[in-house]
């Protein structure tokens, strides 16, 4: 370890008694560099333009997520739809992945794309225990270790098995319709982790219409984080101030990477109840027959009365 690696592994040590630490399923380069030839060590890497995998390069021995492809549901309308707990699994297993195999998440999006990861193997039943996010990504690891440009060779085939999804982390549509719109149930929170312009209807992307659904508040979500890394606790929670933890929190975005940071972001806050919307706005926002409001309130015209 050189002088400054030294230097930052002191920083890193000294920022508990500086009012934060990082949540523990976040990992930092030195910790994955002195792992990451351990057998049972799988690091995956999730970019938001997949060819730069190769084109810019990738931490020795990643294997390629391809976002859409295997992250969605690719027989579904709309492809973001949560894939089925067999074509998950089969992904995983082309990955190399057992029951047993450490995961080490990372991406170039301010870990919005590695969330979708996480949220999936947490909702098909994978040991959380053993999956980590590298804070910083490849912003961090380049500084210090060398990337790659060379293709991972094609990992032997793992075994994981994957339990059936638990019901209690999504929702459906006509969740959202009865609990929110219909009924106003008290207990339930919208959220909606898309961009401010995206919420508003300013800017029409990823669906037909443009605006939110009814009902629901906007937390950006990518704003807890910079520089591919996450912010404090207190930044964490000051961005979630108005979402009260006594509630349940159904969140959703347009193509399901943003409102799984939520989702992360939430739970490490102490959020006990929080489920994403499976489909999102890409799939509310392309019903014409559901109602949209546009502007920065939650509900407007109608539906204030």
């Amino acid at each position: 370890m050189n002088f400054i690696n030294k230097g930052l592994a002191a920083l890193l040590f000294l920022l508990p008694a500086l009012g934060w630490a990082a949540p523990a399923f976040l990992v930092d380069s030195e910790w994955l560099a002195e792992r990451i030839d351990e057998e049972n060590l799988i690091v995956l890497e999730a970019r938001y333009y997949p060819h730069r995998h190769y084109t810019v390069g990738h931490i020795p021995g990643a294997v390629q997520v391809q976002r859409f492809r295997d992250l969605g549901d690719n027989q579904a309308a709309p492809l973001m739809r949560f894939p089925s707990r067999e074509a998950f699994q089969a992904t995983l297993r082309r990955w190399g992945v057992h029951d047993d195999s450490t995961l080490v998440l990372y991406d170039d999006s301010n870990t919005a794309l590695v969330s979708r990861i996480h949220y999936l193997l947490e909702l098909y039943g994978f040991d959380m225990a053993q999956v980590k996010i590298l804070n910083g990504s490849t912003v961090e690891w380049s500084a210090f270790e060398e990337m790659s440009k060379e293709p991972t060779p094609q990992r032997t085939p793992g075994t994981v098995t994957l339990k059936e999804a638990n019901p209690a982390l999504f929702v459906e549509w006509t969740d959202v319709y009865d609990d929110v719109l219909s009924r106003r149930d008290p207990d339930v929170v919208l959220l909606d982790a898309r961009p401010r312009d995206m919420y508003t209807g300013k800017v029409i992307q990823h669906a037909i219409q443009g605006g939110h659904i009814p009902g629901a508040v906007n937390v950006v979500s990518l704003e807890g984080t910079s520089g591919q890394k996450w912010k404090s606790d207190e930044e964490l929670a000051a961005l979630y101030r108005d979402i009260p933890k006594d509630k349940t929190v159904y969140a959703y975005c347009h193509d399901g990477f943003r409102m799984s940071l939520a989702y992360l972001q939430l739970k490490y806050l102490g959020y006990k109840d929080v489920r994403l919307y499976n489909g999102g706005w890409s799939h509310w926002g392309n019903e014409l027959t559901l109602p949209v409001v546009q502007g920065e309130a939650p509900y407007s015209g109608d539906y204030e009365l």
